[in-house]
């Protein structure tokens, strides 16, 4: 095939592009997972906010990714290197399923069962930390699962702000009208995506409570 002997020929380039493309996904999954794992324990314990939490995140996923990019550009740290602007958009794009699994996790653990930790005398931090997220690791990790796999698809169009990745080849396959050059890009973006929807489906299920 020909996209076969293109990246042959061009595999120090798709190397580097692949690392960029890794770089750009890994720091904003961290970015989101700090962020969003804390904000579902808050709304599991404090229901109220769930609406306004939940609702921000819904309203960041609907926006496109390179309006959202735009949004961005302005800001005067941001603005100036774009790889950072592409994580904290990637960051954004990621907090919803994280958020949602985490409250789902902990929301749906019988309440017997915290009950029961509760009259072994455990205070509610011991609580978190020894009952309610060893129980809800799983589902959180199925967040966490979702949001790498988004992130990989939408760093693709972080090259279009210069911010490197696979999406180079996308974008110079376009351009050029070349499909071996698109698919240079799109199916080591794909096997990025299939290898981290398995890697982490495995963690998922070695987590499970028994």
């Amino acid at each position: 095939m020909n996209v076969l002997r293109f990246i042959s020929q061009n595999r120090g380039q798709v190397l580097e592009l692949t690392l960029e493309h890794l770089w750009l996904v890994g720091l904003s999954t961290l970015f989101a997972i700090a962020i969003g794992i804390p904000l579902g324990i808050v709304i599991a314990h404090r229901p109220r906010l769930k609406g306004p939490v939940l609702a921000s995140a819904n309203i960041i996923q609907t926006i496109p990714s390179l309006a959202l990019f735009g949004f961005l550009l302005p800001l005067p740290w941001l603005g100036e290197r774009a790889d950072r602007l592409a994580i904290l958009a990637l960051t954004l794009y990621a907090l919803l399923p994280i958020i949602r699994n985490t409250f789902t996790g902990i929301r749906g653990i019988d309440a017997a069962v915290l009950e029961a930790g509760r009259g072994m005398g455990l205070t509610e931090s011991q609580l978190l930390f020894q009952v309610e997220l060893p129980l809800a690791v799983s589902t959180i990790l199925s967040g966490v699962r979702v949001a790498i796999v988004i992130s990989v698809g939408l760093a693709t169009i972080a090259a279009a702000i210069g911010a490197g990745g696979l999406g180079e080849f996308i974008f110079r396959g376009l351009s050029m009208v070349d499909n071996n050059v698109i698919l240079a890009g799109a199916i080591p973006a794909a096997i990025l995506a299939l290898f981290a929807d398995a890697a982490i489906g495995w963690l998922e299920r070695r987590l499970q409570p028994r």
